[in-house]
């Protein structure tokens, strides 16, 4: 009897201590992309920035590259493009790279030696029999892909959501609401928390201005902008004064037309004493015809 007593009370000892482990055990987040496996695309081994993004640690779960994505690698490393040659040399670079940050996380999958379908397809295939995530910079793998409802990294997007909201030269209104660091200038914030620093705006504490970006700074700590006041000038309303003047002006531009309407009169005059001379020598004519007619009849 006693034994049983004895074994019934380890039974529920183990039972409790089983039922504290598993309350204390960290849980696994299972969300979407987040221990999912990651296909390399070549277009992003190219680009290198995917090492940066491992440092970080932003890189969850196992990160696959294709031995077909290396072949690849080889084939344009190997051809007569110069550029395209020196792009796939640094990818492989990359790629050691990625390796060593990445430590066990990294893997080399043995795929195929030869791919009649195309690197393309046969990450996609892969992703599908693996349940993984592409990470590529290409426009079309990535609508493909969409298409046939695999997850798609694409760091471009995530630079894109991750720079600042405004960029130098950029304007807009903000309420001013503190003093800066220096005694000339005022702070103000934007909706996301950025802090701006206006320079020479002290006296504006207080009021929403008009402010242009200058610069942005992006560190560790976050991002802070600097900009300045855009002053709004308009333009002075015509008074009285030079309302006169302009008609002044006005009135001088008729006087000095009117020359030109007499020059064109007098034009006209010369063809009317063209006409005296004529007159004249119609006289001159008729007064010699009658003198001969007179001693003609002297003569008879």
């Amino acid at each position: 009897m006693e034994k049983t007593i004895e074994l019934l009370i380890i039974i529920m000892l183990l039972a409790i201590m089983a039922e504290i482990y598993l309350l204390v055990k960290p849980r696994r987040h299972t969300g979407s992309g987040t221990q999912l496996p990651i296909l390399v695309d070549t277009s992003v081994l190219m680009d290198g920035r995917v090492v940066d993004l491992a440092k970080t640690g932003f890189l969850l779960g196992q990160i696959i590259v294709p031995r077909s994505v290396l072949i690849e690698l080889q084939l344009l490393a190997d051809g007569a493009d110069h550029a395209k040659r020196e792009r796939a040399r640094f990818g492989m670079d990359v790629m050691k790279e990625l390796k060593d940050v990445l430590g066990s996380s990294f893997t080399l999958l043995d795929d195929a030696t030869r791919i009649p379908e195309g690197v393309d397809n046969r990450l996609l295939q892969l992703a599908k029999e693996m349940n993984a995530a592409i990470l590529t910079l290409d426009y079309n793998l990535n609508k493909v892909a969409q298409v046939e409802g695999i997850q798609i990294l694409n760091i471009n997007e995530l630079a894109k959501s991750l720079r600042m909201s405004y960029l130098p030269g950029d304007e807009l209104v903000l309420e001013l609401t503190q003093k800066g660091q220096d005694s000339h200038q005022a702070v103000g914030y934007l909706h996301d928390g950025t802090m701006v620093v206006v320079e020479q705006a002290k006296k504006f504490l207080g009021q929403k201005k008009r402010i242009e970006i200058i610069r942005s700074l992006q560190t560790d700590a976050g991002k802070m902008m600097f900009a300045k006041v855009v002053e709004q000038t308009t333009p002075p309303e015509p008074t009285r004064q030079t309302a006169v003047i302009a008609k002044r002006r006005s009135v001088g531009r008729k006087v000095q037309t009117s020359p030109e309407g007499s020059a064109k009169k007098t034009t006209k005059k010369p063809a009317v004493k063209t006409q005296k001379p004529v007159q004249q020598t119609r006289r001159r004519s008729t007064t010699t015809k009658t003198s001969a007619q007179r001693e003609a009849e002297r003569l008879s």
